[in-house]
């Protein structure tokens, strides 16, 4: 022990004067305390080198308290005595602040799992242990069993805000729980289509524009509950070159059945509409058609034998003999010596005609015959060597009609003849036949040109029969006819009255671009579905699963492209083919979380949906926080306080990395070289306890 000049050092006080225990040995102990404290701070990042997003710590020293042995003095002007430092004798070291690097980044390391989520910036996800919030920069979560997002270690949830319902928006709000895998979540609601747009070339010059059906096109579209349908529409001709007509035909199921018979409709106009229903009238000439005669008001049209003759088409030989080689030998009891002879129904009438058949018909259907070069003679069945065969043949005239008449019978359609004669030329052979018939129908026979015609008196009961077969007009596909007058020579001006449907699609004579479709000034037209009807049984059908369809006809062309329209028809919007496009039910296909923190989901019918975000928390001092282990912080007086709504990421430049983990910020290289100095230090302090012991042992043996 020391005794200090003055005898005051602040030390022990023993009889004799003031006694101060060696102060070196307390320092010594103080920096071995402290370097060992230094020591634990290193373990300790060196042990958490691979824990993900942990945050390296650094010691500082402060030294510790001072014995003041002699105060300082200030200069004494009137003495003219200077003044002097301070005597002062520190007592060692102690820990100034364990300090973590919590703003420091970690490098990324790659994990391609798409909940894995890095922070880049100064922020911390919110977790919550079901009763306070934590704040980590351990971004590995997975999907618990309820759906909830939570820490993989610790099945802490991951706190966010929840999507707002009415605007289909993040809502930020107080954080909550994040319940990815929500029921409501593992689908998407179907929508119904309610836009859809045309586009490519109309050439009026292709066949199908001016024919009764048109060029047909097909809507594949979509109703509020996820079927789809195909509505069939066809663009038709008016006989103006910039003019045309697009008109809804018929809407099918995803079957191909027409929904007109599905629901029991009238007609497809009783399901929707597309454009307004008008008419047109035009009067042409008509001419009387081949084989009509015009005389005192009355139409004389010429009729063919099988429409006479009934089952004219079942006597093969008369059929194939035609009308110029049969003619009309009786009628039942009618005096064919008149110019003109009226046939009543079921009147018997007698033909008789001839036809000559060359070699190759009689050895083909329905005779069937062979003939025999050597003899020159036509068989039946087997050949001229066969027992069985029929020479058609014979001595005389009379035995050749026979065996030909033999030879006809039994052949299907010929059967029903009469053979007259026989007249062979070589291998031809003309054969003359009679038959017999019954009237189908009333008529007239002519018997100088051999016609049947039937009567058409003009009157007003009659002009369906008029049109239909004298100026072969007949009502239908949306046209009437009516006679305005009828000329001396049986020509008529006729009213021609069309219902039109749909909309005029109008294109610029000068270029042939688009111009607009139904009225001035528009590019689309809505398809409009009823929301209920009356089917047929009186029965009410709810329609209002069908919304409407506005469809843009603003891309189409009327260009020649040689003769073949392009026109192809799109459900959704031509600018944005999700947009409008209408959809199925969606089944859940995937997860992203964006760089701000946005969870959004993909199905499997196109459909994305937004599920959330992740909500991070920043402090004013990060630094301030304290670590409650498995890689949570907790907030403290010094940090700042939570306010419990949290921040966006990119608010301040941060964002979101999925995929990939912040790994620990700790330097190895810095931490075993730090290791080394604390080393030399406790080393060194460890000798200052060692030297003081031997300086107070040398003090004991002064008194030996």
């Amino acid at each position: 022990m020391f005794l200090n000049d003055r005898g005051n050092s602040g030390g022990t006080q023993n009889q004799g004067g003031h006694i101060t225990m060696m102060r070196s040995l307390f320092s010594g102990v103080a920096g071995l305390k402290t370097h060992q404290t230094r020591m634990d701070v290193i373990g300790n990042n060196i042990a958490n080198v691979n824990t993900t997003a942990y945050k390296s710590q650094s010691m500082v020293f402060n030294d510790l308290l001072y014995q003041t042995t002699q105060a300082a003095s200030g200069a004494n002007t009137n003495t003219g005595r200077g003044g002097i430092n301070p005597r002062q004798i520190g007592l060692g070291a102690k820990t100034g602040a364990i300090s973590t690097a919590i703003e420091t980044q970690g490098s990324a390391q790659s994990t391609n799992n798409p909940w894995d989520v890095m922070i880049e910036g100064d922020s911390f996800f919110i977790v919550n242990d079901g009763s306070q919030n934590f704040f980590t920069r351990d971004g590995s979560f997975t999907v618990d069993g309820s759906g909830n997002l939570v820490m993989s270690s610790t099945g802490f949830t991951v706190m966010g805000w929840q999507v707002d319902p009415e605007t289909g928006d993040i809502r930020s709000d107080v954080v909550s729980a994040l319940r990815i895998m929500h029921p409501d979540n593992l689908t998407a609601a179907p929508e119904a289509t309610s836009m859809a747009y045309m586009n490519g070339i109309l050439d009026r010059t292709d066949t199908s524009i001016n024919s009764t059906e048109g060029v047909i096109r097909t809507l594949t579209f979509f109703d509020a509950q996820g079927y789809e349908y195909t509505a069939k529409f066809s663009v038709h001709g008016t006989g103006n070159d910039d003019v045309f007509r697009v008109q809804l035909d018929d809407i099918l199921d995803s079957t191909g059945m027409s929904l007109v018979e599905k629901y029991n409709l009238s007609n497809i106009d009783q399901l929707a509409s597309f454009g307004d229903t008008g008419t047109s009238s035009t009067t042409s000439r008509y001419d009387m058609a081949t084989g009509v005669t015009y005389q005192n008001n009355t139409f004389y049209v010429e009729q063919a034998l099988s429409a006479i003759l009934e089952d004219y088409d079942r006597h093969a030989m008369v059929v194939a003999a035609g009308n110029d080689n049969v003619r009309i030998t009786n009628i039942q009891n009618k005096d064919m010596s008149q110019p003109t002879v009226d046939v009543a129904e079921n009147d018997q009438i007698t033909v008789e005609g001839s036809i000559t058949l060359t070699r190759a018909q009689l050895e083909a259907e329905p005779y069937n015959l062979i003939y025999n070069t050597a003899d020159q003679k036509y068989y039946r069945q087997d050949g001229p060597d066969s027992s069985s065969s029929i020479v058609i043949d014979g001595a005389n005239d009379a035995e050749i009609a026979q065996a030909w008449a033999d030879a006809l019978s039994g052949m299907e359609g010929l059967n029903a003849v009469t053979v007259s004669s026989i007249a062979v030329d070589g291998e031809n052979v003309t054969i003359s036949f009679t038959d017999t018939f019954t009237a189908s129908q009333a008529s007239t026979y002519n018997t100088q040109n051999r016609n049947f015609n039937t009567a058409i008196e003009v009157n007003d009961d009659n002009m369906a029969q008029i049109m239909e077969q004298v100026y072969n007009l007949q009502d239908g596909d949306g046209k009437t006819y009516g006679i305005e007058y009828i000329g001396p020579n049986g020509s008529a001006q006729v009213t021609t009255t069309e219902t039109t449907k749909g909309n005029q699609l109008v294109f610029d004579h000068d270029t042939g671009l688009f111009s607009y479709i139904g009225s001035q000034g528009r590019d689309t037209a809505t398809l409009t579905f009823n929301t209920a009807v009356s089917n047929m049984a009186g029965e009410t059908v709810d329609l209002s699963q069908f919304g409407n369809i506005e469809i843009d006809f603003a891309s189409i062309t009327n260009f020649g492209n040689g003769g073949k329209c392009t026109l192809e028809m799109t459900n959704g919007s031509k600018d944005n083919s999700a947009l409008g496009s209408g959809r199925k039910v969606g089944a859940l296909i995937g997860v992203e979380i964006g760089q701000d923190g946005r969870i959004t989901a993909s199905y499997d019918n196109g459909l994305t949906k937004l599920l959330g975000q992740i909500a991070v928390a920043e402090f004013a001092n990060a630094s301030g926080l304290s670590k409650a282990g498995n890689n949570l912080y907790s907030a403290t007086q010094n940090s700042g306080e939570f306010d419990g709504v949290g921040v966006d990421i990119t608010a301040n430049g941060g964002q979101m990395t999925s995929g990939v983990l912040e790994m620990s910020n700790v330097d190895l290289s810095s931490e075993f070289t730090t290791m080394i100095t604390t080393q030399r230090g406790f080393q060194a302090n460890s000798r200052i306890i060692t030297v003081s012991d031997t300086m107070l042992e040398e003090l004991v043996n002064l008194k030996r």
